[in-house]
């Protein structure tokens, strides 16, 4: 693993967006099954913030069963991009910001807080988790899912090294499975669910509520 400054990071993304954008999801049955889970658990008067949403592509697909959506990115570009996916889809209760969680537009109470495929490339984890939790209230959600490397795929440590070298990947975290639920539970949450979409390898799913 490699170290990148918060704003190369954000470099690195704004650079990618434009591919990221025309990119399609690899796995369209695990992508449907972790959308019908997120939805058995919102509630039509929810706040909601997503973590990392690229394009909006999954906030526009929520928007229906929640009451607004913060979707925040760190990338500048993915946030444009989702501004006029939002605009072009007529969605009104979704609000685009750029920046990371505890930043003005960013650091208010919501009800839920969503993080798909984002957890592994967080170099501060435990930091960030930190910051999830002090926006939940009593029994709020956090509802993520995470692509776990470290569990049967650190054959791509070297690859991911030499791509990192070249600026051509960003910061991954090779985490298992175990310690995705380790590190949720030790920032102050009970897991009330879990699963595996895709199962191989595995990309964790994982509804924890705030105590």
């Amino acid at each position: 693993m490699t170290t990148m400054t918060r704003s190369n990071a954000a470099s690195f993304w704004n650079k990618a967006a434009q591919k990221y954008a025309k990119s399609k999801i690899g796995d369209v049955p695990a992508y449907e099954a972790t959308l019908d889970r997120v939805r058995a658990h919102l509630r039509p008067e929810d706040r909601v913030l997503e973590m990392g949403c690229g394009t909006a592509s999954t906030a526009i697909l929520l928007a229906p069963h929640a009451g607004h959506i913060t979707a925040s990115d760190i990338s500048t570009e993915m946030v444009e991009i989702g501004r006029a996916k939002l605009w072009e889809a007529s969605i009104h209760n979704v609000m685009p910001v750029a920046g990371r969680i505890g930043e003005d537009g960013l650091d208010g109470m919501f009800d839920t807080i969503l993080a798909f495929n984002l957890l592994h490339l967080i170099e501060d984890l435990d930091g960030e988790l930190s910051k999830v939790a002090a926006q939940l209230p009593k029994g709020g959600l956090f509802i993520s899912k995470t692509p776990c490397l470290g569990n049967g795929r650190t054959w791509l440590k070297p690859v991911i090294a030499v791509m990192q070298a070249f600026g051509k990947a960003p910061f991954v975290r090779f985490i298992t499975t175990a310690e995705v639920e380790r590190r949720i539970l030790a920032a102050g949450f009970e897991i009330v669910e879990t699963g595996d979409y895709p199962a191989k390898p595995p990309s964790h799913f994982v509804v924890a509520r705030r105590i």
